[in-house]
């Protein structure tokens, strides 16, 4: 959410900031939201001010024996209290709008994000690995005859629909490695904390990291009111919410493995063939709550967390910045981390890390205390380390062989006692 006294200090500037996004101008609502409710707050306190000045002027009216004058404060005392109750709701209905409105508008983009409307846009920063070259044709994952009987679409449809997928086997075992490895990896040498944390969570949690309202109808809501999350940022990040953290305690790093669930609303017909988008996945997420003053290069270092997961598994992989028109709602700043799948002979996400700004914290109310100083608002960071079902898919796909079979990441072997191979009949040797 953004700062509104930001806004009244330079609302041309607000208003440029989100049309690189390609937002319509609406600082002048924003603010004349706000000067209503400032309006009615002042128009509150000068009631106040003469209702208090009328109670005390009773008691010497009531001393004197002028009735005349008792009854006439007395009355405006009444009205009074009635006129500051009016006003107060008033305001707080104003308050209100102006919360629901800077609700719905986007985080404002960082000076170096390049300007742009799709992903056609975004700028590459990095690459990684050369892409395999087979003397045969590639296929893609669900295609390949070492993962035909342990990755089944069709029983999972039966079970819940479309855009799940049932594991099983030696398909399975690889996927629960992955998870395994980048815990270990994130944990022992990156220095992140790893956190369990619910997957239900209540509303305010979504609304502190801009889930909702936004983005309501790509998430599913229990019947109780509950949220099942799209990702454990939800749950990291407001671990930190309604407190005041000491500056010596931060960064803060974090990071947790769980099940994810979207309802992919906004991606109708999009990559239904396989397990790239699923409505329930897993991922290993990161988190970090830092000051102001180094979330640049905390964004830095998660950016490279992640892309040490991909190097590990010897996955080629590019990095680019997205444009303003490519990035995600809550985002100043993003890193997306495309890895190589040759079955569709490209790119394809598997991470993004997001620089936030205090934009999350400021729903949350999460701050931080420097020694001898005044609250100010965290700024947060999240990122996947990674999607462990699309690095199932790379994995699968860069490590396939002419007979059907996949040669598994040497890196991997520790979590999978050892096993290198699923062969064309599925078993892992």
């Amino acid at each position: 959410m953004h700062d509104i006294r930001l806004i009244r200090d330079d609302p041309a500037a607000f208003d440029a900031a989100l049309a690189r996004r390609g937002h319509a101008a609406v600082s002048g609502e924003v603010l004349k939201l706000d000067e209503a409710r400032r309006a009615k707050i002042l128009a509150a306190e000068t009631a106040q001010a003469a209702q208090n000045a009328a109670s005390k002027e009773v008691g010497a009216a009531k001393a004197k024996g002028d009735e005349a004058e008792f009854e006439r404060l007395r009355a405006l005392v009444a009205d009074k209290k009635a006129e500051v109750a009016r006003l107060q709701e008033a305001a707080k209905a104003d308050d209100a709008a102006l919360r629901d409105l800077l609700l719905t508008l986007p985080n404002s983009p960082l000076p170096e994000v390049p300007d742009g409307n799709d992903e056609e846009d975004n700028v590459e920063i990095h690459r990684w690995g050369t892409p395999p070259t087979f003397d045969f044709d590639p296929v893609e994952h669900y295609q390949l005859p070492a993962v035909q009987g342990g990755m089944d679409f069709e029983t999972a449809a039966k079970l819940s629909g479309a855009r799940f997928v049932v594991l099983q086997g030696a398909v399975a075992r690889v996927h629960r490695a992955l998870s395994q490895f980048m815990l270990d990896l994130h944990t022992s040498e990156h220095g992140l904390l790893e956190t369990i944390a619910p997957v239900l969570v209540r509303e305010d949690a979504m609304y502190g990291t801009n889930q909702l309202p936004k983005f309501a109808e790509d998430s599913y809501q229990t019947t109780n009111g509950w949220w099942l999350i799209p990702t454990s940022e939800v749950t990291l990040t407001n671990i930190v919410r309604e407190e005041i953290l000491d500056e010596a305690a931060l960064p803060l790093r974090l990071t947790a493995h769980s099940q994810c669930f979207r309802s992919e609303a906004g991606s109708a017909g999009k990559d239904t063939a396989g397990m790239l988008r699923q409505h329930q996945f897993e991922k290993v997420e990161m988190v970090s709550i830092t000051t102001p003053e180094t979330s640049r290069a905390e964004h830095g270092r998660m950016t490279e967390c992640a892309q040490a997961v991909l190097e590990r598994l010897g996955l080629p992989y590019r990095t680019v910045i997205l444009c303003t028109g490519d990035m995600g709602f809550g985002a100043q700043k993003t890193h997306d981390i495309e890895v190589w799948l040759p079955g569709q002979n490209t790119y394809r996400e598997i991470s993004s890390v997001s620089l936030c700004g205090d934009f999350q914290a400021r729903r949350m109310n999460a701050r931080y205390r420097a020694q001898g100083g005044k609250p100010d608002f965290v700024h947060t960071l999240n990122g996947s380390g990674l999607a462990v079902g699309r690095c199932l898919i790379a994995v699968l796909e860069n490590g396939q062989e002419a007979d059907g079979s996949v040669t598994l990441p040497e890196a991997l072997h520790p979590w999978l006692g050892g096993k290198a191979r699923i062969t064309a009949e599925g078993n892992l040797v």
